[in-house]
């Protein structure tokens, strides 16, 4: 009779632990997923990254609808948003992906699915449902959800999180959102081009406070532009509810400011879901940031892993993706695999959007390390400007050496863009080589070469070349004096 029910226990059904159970049934492992929520997916599909970037593209649609005649185009009567169409639409689409996460296709790869809250009553058992399941190594992939709201004052009134926001049966005609995290400036962006008048509350003076400044500044400025209000190095001191809408009394340093809104959306960061587990009791190591882990994904047992948002580090989909992988190549293949992020991507995908890889500025301020910058302005690319797109720039870092610390985007499609930074990096591809590769034209990429090419130039161009091929080739130099023409 063998030890243990499972090879491997997985709890959660979000992108670590679909990624984990995938890969650990297909290669053999007896494999059991526990999933809490009624559907396999995770937030990602059901409260994240799918209904966000469907919902930011319908009202990318209507804001160039509302805006086309400065393409050119007559002016477009626009009627106001059916929000339940929208929504409708979000459930379809998450619907059409939900086949890909499906029970019917975990069991075909070999995985028993099973659907409840359990409990860890050992360190290699769980409880669910009054059954006790066993498991060699367990993961713990229960992710993160909205942390609840800083301060007491929020506490008196009703508000709503990214679990709600996409239900919604109509539009709001004013929401107040409190943080300014990427979920928060990215539903303010979309909800103010769909019509509602929306106020973002900030207790720092940042909007987006692990991004640059002067990135997450042109960020502000576009959104402002729109019609999005800002509250900087404001505090919601008191909230009550009035005639059917939230009334909330915010300090900032002009002094007090009463606003009401429709609806109040509280997006001041993510908080691990590890209550309920069992943890304490089997001494799994964790605290209110999540549950700590080694850069093989171990908890303080050494069978337990915890890949993803539970653990506190990089709160990504692709990021809990990598990690699951890690996790299936230490817990089936017995290798001591460690996680690498020193070239982890994220975007934020507000219009235009802000992408990052590696060091920004601010990160490599905190750790000591000297860096030049470098920038290229979307104004200089022709396929930006030719789409009424030529705000942003590209920043590139690089140490003392002239190695990348890390790229910047802020403009149009900045995650597609950066796509061939990961792989540029990842590939430890050289600038050089950046420079002298061939990209179509007209493309926003463009801008990638062009910053190869403008860190590569002084060095080819330089003084001392020019006087080398003047001597060698007897080359007669400039043929126009530009003071002579004036």
């Amino acid at each position: 009779m063998a030890k243990y029910d499972y090879d491997l226990g997985v709890i959660g059904g979000g992108a670590a632990g679909l990624t984990v159970t995938s890969g650990a049934a297909q290669l053999g492992a007896r494999t059991l997923l526990i999933e809490k929520e009624p559907a396999l997916g995770g937030d990602c599909l059901h409260f994240g990254c799918v209904p966000s970037k469907t919902l930011i593209h319908t009202a990318k649609l209507y804001h160039n609808l509302k805006s086309c005649s400065r393409f050119g185009l007559p002016e477009v009567e626009m009627k106001e948003v059916d929000f339940s169409r929208i929504t409708a639409r979000i459930r379809s689409v998450i619907a059409t992906i939900q086949e890909h996460d499906s029970v019917e296709r975990f069991c075909g790869l070999g995985a028993e699915v099973r659907f409840g809250a359990p409990r860890f009553v050992d360190e290699h058992q769980v409880e669910l449902d009054g059954k006790r399941f066993s498991a060699r190594s367990w993961v713990i992939a229960t992710g993160s959800s909205s942390a609840p709201p800083r301060g007491a004052a929020l506490q008196n009134i009703p508000f709503i999180t990214n679990k709600e926001i996409f239900t919604l049966d109509h539009l709001p005609a004013s929401l107040v959102i409190l943080g300014a995290g990427p979920i928060a400036i990215e539903m303010a962006q979309a909800f103010c081009r769909l019509g509602s008048q929306v106020t973002v509350i900030q207790r720092s003076g940042q909007i987006l406070t692990k991004e640059d400044k002067d990135l997450a500044e042109g960020v502000m400025q576009v959104m402002a532009g729109e019609g999005v209000r800002f509250l900087l190095d404001a505090t919601v001191t008191g909230a009550k509810t009035v005639g059917g809408q939230q009334e909330l009394l915010v300090a900032t340093g002009a002094g007090e400011e009463t606003l009401l809104a429709d609806t109040v959306l509280v997006a001041q960061g993510r908080s691990p879901n590890i209550d309920g587990l069992g943890l304490t009791e089997i001494g799994v190591a964790h605290d209110a940031s999540g549950i700590a882990v080694d850069s093989r994904m171990r908890t303080s047992h050494s069978h337990i892993y915890a890949p993803g948002d539970v653990n506190g580090s990089f709160q990504f989909t692709h990021a809990a993706g990598h990690e699951g992988g890690v996790v299936v190549a230490n817990a089936i293949f017995r290798l001591p695999r460690k996680v690498n992020t020193r070239w982890m991507p994220w975007c934020t995908y507000c219009d235009p959007e802000l992408a990052s890889i590696g060091m920004n500025e601010k990160r490599a301020k905190e750790a000591g390390i000297a860096y030049t910058v470098w920038t290229e302005e979307f104004s200089s690319n022709d396929r930006a400007l030719a789409c009424g797109e030529g705000v942003g720039k590209l920043k590139m870092l690089l140490d003392e050496k002239e190695n990348p610390l890390g790229v910047q985007i802020l403009g149009p499609s900045a995650g597609e863009i950066l796509g061939e930074w990961v792989a540029v990096l990842n590939g430890g591809m050289k600038l050089s080589a950046l420079a002298g590769a061939i990209h179509p034209y007209p493309t926003l990429t463009e801008i990638n070469k062009r910053m190869a090419g403008s860190w590569l130039a002084p060095k080819i161009f330089s003084a001392t070349v020019r006087k080398g091929l003047k001597l060698i080739f007897q080359l007669k130099g400039s043929a126009c004096n530009p003071s002579s023409r004036i």
